[in-house]
């Protein structure tokens, strides 16, 4: 712990700090003295406050009590002395301590509990590089809204700026990433940053939010005043004045730690739709012959249950679309789910319902719609709701509120209404002849290796009704999109609009501790899988066992696509056919390979059965070849 506070375990004082010390003795004034020093380091008296030296509580067991009490499960880290109190005090009070391999799959883990649980996921790391190495993840947290709770550990306030170790500005970093962001400079302001941090990430649009803990307010009483330096009365009188003024900051950092505080939930903020809105939108899909509805992630926000929004679009009986953590909504297979030629039904389509869903690259900004559709939006988020309405596409009614909600209230608004069963009848025949048009292409044979639509065919007669399915990849993942289908609500894990490599390990480590009795699939291209293959360590220690499918095909395939007939050269988009199964028992898994002289179905049914018989996390390493069903895709 000593290297935290080495600046003042050597008592060395610069210079600044020494004139204001050489100005308090030599003064007439006392007051301007003891302000000058109070005012360079930022320090206000607190002499109301009965402060307890002899109390060996600390501050990390105040952070554990209010996650205790906001049903916090899980905390995911990589350790650090700065932040060891929390850990400790929060695995005493039954909070499960998940440690992984990289602080990237902390934040992820957390992501992914969020997305499942409908609570806040929590990750905590150490200082300087353990925050830095969480910055993709985060924003990954951002762009998906998804309320994680990032606590870092930090110098302690009296050693900011000094040369501390691991000491940076950590909350310039984090101020553009996060909803809100604090650092606790008191221990008596643990319980209430805490409490503010956990509701502001779930109120309006959800989001990361970000806590700093100094690392002296986190630790007791005496080992704080050991480490800074206070050295009983002092025989000098600078060695005094100094003794005063570290007293003086520790009395003020731990003033009032102890007092009863209220550590229970602060009320959620949820924007939700006026009933004229509703109605409004009620009048006009009462008069559509052709509607569509397309969901997005925020679908599947609280505090609408999962099950009550299926009831509800069902009830409605509107052909729909569903993208990013909607995926799974309707189950496996359902006669309103269309998967197939979206723009098709999109350019039809007399009026459109983006029921979460945003303007994006997802929707070639707005280019998709119909210029003659009435265009329903509904988001929390304002700026998400307007996306690109500027440009391409205008909204005829935009409502910034709840979207399951929204959808729920529509649903008994429009008892009683029927969706035209000609257009439903078009849009799924469609859907139909592209699924036979995508089996005869499973069935090609390429020049070496396996089919992946092949590969994923067999897959989706054997996944059972839990199955969880993480998608982490480009060129494979994207194949399996078409194909896979996920079993039910919150079945299907991708990173979102940012589209980030790597979400693989962590995504399924917080799948599996919230769906421990299901099988929970790590969809991994080639590529992908090197930013968390390590994790299968994690698996084995925590005896949370995954089973991860990697599309072997020895390259960047997605950016191999556009790159070579573009430019010509494949530069630094070839891999190698590695043995990853290998890899992965080195890690404390089982490995398996499939190749094109294996029988696909007999060796995905050997997964499952080391998976349930031995317990173990297991690595399919699947050898695929080139295929031209995503031929003519790019990258962006």
């Amino acid at each position: 712990m000593s290297d935290y506070f080495s600046t003042f375990t050597r008592v060395k004082m610069d210079d600044q700090m020494i004139a204001y010390i050489t100005l308090f003795t030599s003064t007439t004034v006392i007051g301007f003295g003891i302000g000058a020093i109070l005012s360079y380091f930022h320090l206000p008296f607190i002499w109301t406050h009965k402060v307890d030296k002899e109390s060996k509580r600390h501050g990390g067991e105040l952070v554990a009590e209010v996650l205790k009490s906001h049903g916090i499960r899980y905390i995911f880290t990589l350790p650090g002395g700065h932040i060891s109190p929390i850990l400790v005090a929060s695995e005493k009070l039954g909070i499960r301590i998940v440690d992984t391999r990289h602080e990237v799959s902390t934040v992820f883990a957390a992501d992914a509990v969020a997305r499942m649980s409908g609570t806040v996921g929590v990750a905590a790391v150490t200082a300087g590089p353990g925050l830095t190495n969480t910055v993709t993840a985060v924003k990954n947290a951002q762009m998906a809204e998804s309320p994680v709770l990032l606590i870092g550990g930090a110098a302690a306030s009296i050693l900011k700026g000094r040369g501390a170790l691991q000491d940076i500005d950590q909350m310039s970093l984090f101020k553009p990433l996060c909803k809100y962001c604090a650092t606790v400079t008191s221990v008596r302001d643990i319980v209430p940053v805490v409490r503010r941090a956990l509701q502001e990430a779930q109120s309006g649009t959800p989001g990361p939010v970000f806590i700093e803990f100094p690392i002296d307010v986190l630790y007791p009483y005496h080992m704080v005043a050991k480490e800074i330096g206070v050295k009983g009365e002092g025989k000098s009188f600078m060695q005094k004045i100094v003794n005063w003024y570290l007293g003086n900051y520790l009395d003020n950092l731990f003033a009032g730690a102890w007092d009863p505080q209220d550590t229970k939930p602060l009320r959620v903020n949820i924007p939700f739709a006026n009933h004229d809105l509703v109605q409004k939108c009620v009048s006009i899909v009462s008069k559509a012959k052709k509607p569509v509805i397309l969901l997005g992630s925020q679908a599947t926000l609280p505090p609408t249950p999962a099950e009550d929004l299926q009831r509800s679009l069902k009830t409605l009986g509107i052909p729909c679309f569903l993208g990013g953590m909607s995926r799974g909504l309707l189950g496996p297979k359902s006669d309103i789910q269309m998967r197939q030629r979206r723009r098709d039904a999109l350019k039809e389509a007399d009026v459109i319902i983006l029921a979460g869903s945003v303007c994006d690259f997802r929707l070639s900004y707005g280019r998709t719609l119909g210029r003659k559709a009435k265009i329903i939006a509904i988001n929390r988020n304002k700026e998400q709701l307007y996306k690109n309405a500027d440009m391409f596409w205008k909204p005829t009614v935009a409502v910034l509120g709840d979207v399951g909600t929204f959808m729920r209230d529509l649903a008994a608004g429009l008892a009683g209404y029927v969706c035209d069963a000609e257009w439903i009848s078009t849009l799924r025949e469609r859907d139909e002849a592209k699924e036979i048009t995508n089996k005869k292409m499973a069935e090609d044979i390429p020049e070496m290796h396996l089919n992946p639509m092949k590969v994923f065919m067999e897959l989706e007669e054997l996944l059972p009704s839990d199955a969880v399915l993480v998608a982490d990849g480009g060129d494979f993942v994207a194949t399996a999109a078409y194909i896979l289908r996920p079993r039910g609500p919150l079945m299907w894990l991708d990173p979102g609009a940012f589209g980030t490599l790597g979400v693989g390990g962590g995504f399924a480590l917080g799948a599996k501790l919230c769906r421990p009795e299901s099988q929970v699939w790590i969809i991994y291209g080639d590529g992908s899988l090197g930013y968390s293959l390590s994790e299968f360590d994690t698996y084995t220690r925590h005896k949370t066992p995954v089973i991860a499918l990697v599309g072997n095909d020895a390259g960047w395939t997605q950016i191999a696509r556009e790159q070579v007939p573009m430019f010509g050269s494949s530069v630094a988009c070839n891999l190698a056919y590695c043995d990853y199964h290998k890899a992965a028992e080195g890690l404390g898994a089982k490995g398996v390979l499939i190749g094109s002289k294996d029988n696909v179905t007999e060796k995905l049914k050997e997964v499952q059965e080391i998976y349930e018989k031995e317990g173990a996390s297991v690595l399919a390493n699947v050898l695929i070849g080139k295929t031209k069903f995503r031929e003519g895709s790019i990258s962006v």
